[in-house]
Order: structure tokens, then C-alpha cells, then sequence
């Protein structure tokens, strides 16, 4: 089946950088649009960002001008870059994948395990 293997978590103290990976690999025809999502302790889980096929990008308000997503559809890879981190970005980062399987192309979202993102003040 298809997995999404996350990578690039950490903890980086407050203006820090880090940037999250994330391949997906399996049975795979074709995978369509891609996303980060987080969720903090005690909240819902909340949409960073996403990137379409053709390169569009949608963000957060929170994280405009501060995080950048992008994709490498040759290794099935979508990156999340994250610049001047703040305390309120603490959380559980998990990648999305919508995806075309093979051999029957089904389509289905697949999720990461999620990766913890510490940022301390």
C-alpha cells in the first residue's frame, strides 16, 4: 500500500528554521494535490499548507510569509520550508497525499505518522 514516510521534526529555538520532508512511496499511479496539516495539544488539527499539481499554493494566515511548500513529483516528495518559527507553531506536523494507485488507479488521501515540531521561547 502507499506510505508516507515523514522526516525533519525537531526542536529549533523561537526565528529558527526547520524544513519537513515527505515521500510517498508504494503503489502509486499518479498523486494529485499534497498538503501539511498540524495539530497542537488540546486543538484541532488545522491546514498549513497545500500544493496542486500545477504548483499552486494555499497557506494559512498564521504561516504566510514564513513557511513555503513545494513538491518533487520525480521522487514523489513534498517539502515543507519553515523560517522565523514562533512558539505557537508547537505541533504535530502531518503531510497529506492524494493519490492514484496502482494497478486499479482508486483514489485515496494517504496520511504521515506525523512529526513533532518544538519551538521553544
Amino acid at each position: 500500500q502507499v506510505r508516507l514516510v515523514e522526516s525533519g521534526g525537531g526542536l529549533v529555538q523561537a526565528g529558527g528554521s526547520l524544513r519537513l520532508s515527505c515521500a510517498a512511496s508504494g503503489s502509486i499511479f499518479s498523486i494529485n494535490a499534497m498538503g501539511w496539516y498540524r495539530q497542537a495539544p488540546g486543538k484541532q488539527r488545522e491546514l498549513v499548507a497545500t500544493i496542486t499539481r500545477g504548483g499552486s499554493t494555499m497557506y494559512a494566515d498564521s504561516v504566510k510569509g514564513r513557511f513555503t511548500i513545494s513538491r518533487d513529483n520525480a521522487k514523489n516528495t513534498v517539502y515543507l520550508q519553515m523560517n522565523s518559527l514562533k512558539p505557537e507553531d508547537t505541533a504535530v506536523y502531518y503531510c497529506n497525499a492524494g493519490v492514484w494507485a496502482r494497478p486499479s488507479s482508486g483514489y485515496s488521501d494517504y496520511w504521515g505518522q506525523g512529526t513533532q515540531v518544538t519551538v521553544s521561547s
